[in-house]
């Protein structure tokens, strides 16, 4: 049973060319479900698998504790693998068809106030070189709302500087361009001209942010980059990589930026997926509200 997994995974990547985590996020899914209906129901072909099946496999991941959010996740894999085998000829029959897909709790995304923002930026030692990339690093998510999978990304032909925008490539390989405000400009500028020559050894290195070895970075070497830094400038709530990425689209509504224009910049394909941060605004005026009304 694992061969139609490989080949699915495969589709994936070369057909639909989605990112690496999202492959690994499938095969995760389809691992646990192949193990399910090997052991537990006691299949060993994806032709004999049936609707009942799937739903007690849902039922064993909701005791075990599994989140909404999860089994939604997990339903979203199930199903689009016995589409791929249906199309493949590989089975004659889609048991997960017309299986209700658990509704995921919709969480507010966690934003930074325009204070702490400050406090973040203004963080990195701005006389080493290190400091001077995690400065532009910092500027250029704040300034983008770019994902730290497209940052780590970047090369130095995707930054136009004199014209004030980058290019980045989104999820499914969708290219986009962002616009870039003067300050990330002038802090890659001088990443560019004082840091990066400090850090790279080989000149033909066309990597646009690197780690102290002279590489490429990685999103682990950002996380650890951004918790060192949360921590030195007194930022004690949850911060994530997405954290800066929230916080501009949520910003920029708030400051009556038009929700299809933040959609672009974000690169989501559903502009339901951008709504959230209008929720988020809604949430802010409440908490301002309470706070300062005299007779909230």
């Amino acid at each position: 049973m694992e061969d139609p997994i490989r080949d699915f995974l495969h589709y994936l990547i070369v057909e639909r060319g989605l990112a690496d985590n999202t492959i690994q996020s499938y095969q995760r899914d389809l691992k646990d479900y192949q193990e399910y209906i090997e052991k537990v129901e006691r299949i060993a072909s994806w032709e004999k698998v049936t609707r009942e099946m799937i739903t007690r496999y849902l039922y064993t991941l909701k005791d075990k504790g599994r989140k909404p959010a999860t089994l939604a996740r997990h339903m979203a894999s199930v199903r689009a693998f016995h589409r791929f085998l249906i199309r493949e000829g590989i089975v004659s029959h889609d048991p997960s068809d017309q299986i209700g897909t658990p509704k995921a709790e919709r969480r507010l995304p966690k934003i930074l106030s325009t204070q702490e923002v400050e406090r973040l930026l203004e963080g990195p030692d701005q006389e080493t070189p290190t400091g001077l990339r995690d400065k532009a690093i910092l500027e250029v998510l704040y300034a983008t709302g770019i994902r730290v999978s497209e940052l780590v990304h970047l090369n130095n032909e995707d930054m136009h500087l004199t014209m004030g925008f980058l290019r980045c490539l989104g999820k499914g390989n969708k290219e986009r361009i962002v616009p870039l405000g003067g300050h990330a400009v002038r802090a890659v500028e001088v990443y560019l001209a004082e840091a990066k020559p400090r850090l790279v050894k080989k000149k033909d290195n066309e990597a646009l942010f690197v780690n102290h070895r002279g590489q490429r970075l990685t999103r682990q070497g950002f996380w650890k980059i951004l918790k060192r830094l949360a921590l030195e400038t007194g930022i004690h709530k949850p911060i994530t990589p997405h954290t800066l990425r929230h916080s501009f689209a949520t910003h920029l509504l708030e400051n009556g930026a038009d929700l299809r224009a933040v959609q672009e910049m974000l690169g989501h394909a559903d502009i339901s997926t951008t709504e959230i941060y209008t929720h988020v605004t809604k949430h802010r005026l409440k908490d301002v509200y309470a706070t300062y009304h005299p007779r909230a």
